[in-house]
């Protein structure tokens, strides 16, 4: 057995949205995993509601710019950027903006939606 895995074959988590999530490692190809690292590219104009995960989670931009509401603070990241965003956090992620933005996403302990608590 190899002490490596080598990841071709994201599992592509389905949306509603438009938003595309390559999720690499985590819940979706390996239960109980204790991290999760997706690729992801958030349409323009996309939101989605507050939350307060109970995981941090790490966001690198790839390309564009996406916007953060954290707690009631208005934080925008551009290509080049990152971000942790500590458990138990409110939160609301959106892009507003006109073109589409691509990031890296990481959750420790893994993203799972029992662990999100999105608002209504």
């Amino acid at each position: 057995m190899k002490s490596y895995k080598i990841q071709d074959a994201p599992f592509v988590v389905p949306t509603t949205d438009g938003k595309l999530i390559e999720e690499h490692f985590g819940n979706a190809t390996n239960r109980d995993s204790k991290i999760s690292i997706a690729h992801m590219v958030a349409p323009a104009g996309w939101s989605e509601p507050f939350q307060t995960p109970l995981f941090d989670e790490y966001t690198y931009i790839i390309k564009g710019k996406k916007q953060f509401i954290i707690e009631d603070e208005t934080v925008v990241l551009e290509a080049g950027q990152s971000i942790k965003i500590e458990k138990n956090t409110r939160v609301q992620y959106s892009n507003p903006f006109t073109v589409a933005c691509e990031y890296i996403s990481i959750c420790t302990p893994a993203f799972s939606m029992d662990l999100v608590n999105r608002e209504d």
